[in-house]
């Protein structure tokens, strides 16, 4: 088998655990990651035998720390069937010029806007729609997991509004440089919140309302949705669709928090105590007068990184049934 030639563009929080579930696919291969800074980031790379890139006027700056370069940017997609761009959010826009001049397909984060590529991807809503395309968003941490819950049960029962208040972490755990420290923060303080729009984009036809707010936490983000459906049901029957999905997973035996969440992956042994499954408190999962109620945590670090998987099967035509793609995705890392 070819196997397809993926470039990394940014080696950090996203970045380098998609270049790690990349490495992990029969189908396609890493031939190069990109980092500005020569940092521990960076010496991890070529540790894991990556090949390293960076601009070229950093070339000099990397050698100086001793770390050997394999070229720039440039370069390294000159190589490349997809790249991957996992800049900042804002920043990998700027880098679309340099990808059409090198004819190369290219997926960018939640962090760009949906008129970058005017497709929106997520893998068991609209995998189809990314089928053969150049350029795809993978939507971000938060639109991902609600798109994984509100699509199938949009398509089972019908949802006629969905209003979801999302609870969101500050920082990364390892971000030192934003906060809230001590405060719980609206953002935005102008509602709605721009996660309902971000949803449609995926799904067009939804109706939904978001606000959100910030806490002083770098675990997870937490939902509470709230849903009224079409057709009439019980818990238990939402639970049942819930339970089909396999990036869902329910959470209890005495879990009650986003600590002993992470704390679980750990146990299971993920890689960096990734979770990256949306996780649903079942006993939350509640019908109150003709509404539907329940939480779920989104591990914002890993949550998007099958979706990139899927996402550049879909581009390529490796696969084109979304239900195979997810399923070796899901087999190869685990979930």
């Amino acid at each position: 088998m070819t196997k397809v030639k993926v470039a990394i563009n940014g080696y950090g929080t996203i970045g380098k655990r998609v270049a790690d579930a990349v490495a992990l696919q029969d189908d396609m291969e890493i031939i190069g990651v990109a980092k500005t800074r020569p940092n521990f980031e960076t010496v991890m790379a070529k540790d894991k035998g990556f090949n390293v890139y960076t601009l070229a006027d950093r070339v000099g700056a990397m050698e100086k720390e001793g770390i050997e370069v394999s070229g720039t940017v440039e370069e390294m997609i000159e190589a490349a069937d997809v790249v991957v761009d996992c800049t900042p959010g804002k920043v990998g826009a700027t880098n679309k010029d340099l990808y059409e001049k090198a004819g190369i397909k290219a997926i960018w984060q939640g962090g760009e806007a949906h008129t970058l590529t005017g497709c929106s991807f997520n893998a068991e809503t609209n995998y189809d729609e990314a089928l053969g395309k150049d350029f795809v968003r993978v939507v971000s941490c938060n639109t991902t997991g609600l798109c994984r819950v509100l699509s199938p049960l949009d398509k089972e029962f019908g949802i006629k509004k969905a209003r979801v208040t999302l609870l969101r972490r500050a920082a990364d755990p390892g971000d030192i440089k934003t906060g809230p420290i001590n405060a719980i923060v609206p953002n935005p303080i102008k509602l709605p919140s721009h996660h309902g729009p971000d949803v449609k984009t995926v799904i067009p036809n939804i109706d939904i309302a978001t606000t959100a707010v910030k806490l002083p936490t770098t675990l997870m983000h937490l939902h509470t949705v709230n849903l009224e459906l079409e057709k009439e049901c019980t818990a238990e029957d939402v639970e049942s669709i819930l339970a089909e999905q396999s990036r869902v997973r329910f959470v209890g035996q005495g879990i009650t928090s986003t600590a002993e969440i992470m704390e679980l992956a750990k146990d299971l042994g993920r890689p960096r105590g990734d979770m990256w499954e949306n996780c649903i408190w079942n006993e939350s999962i509640t019908m109150y007068e003709g509404e539907l109620y329940f939480f779920q945590a989104i591990h914002q670090e890993s949550d998007v990184i099958p979706e990139n998987v899927d996402a550049i099967r879909a581009m390529m035509e490796l696969e084109s049934d979304a239900s195979r793609s997810i399923e070796i995705t899901n087999k190869t890392m685990g979930i």
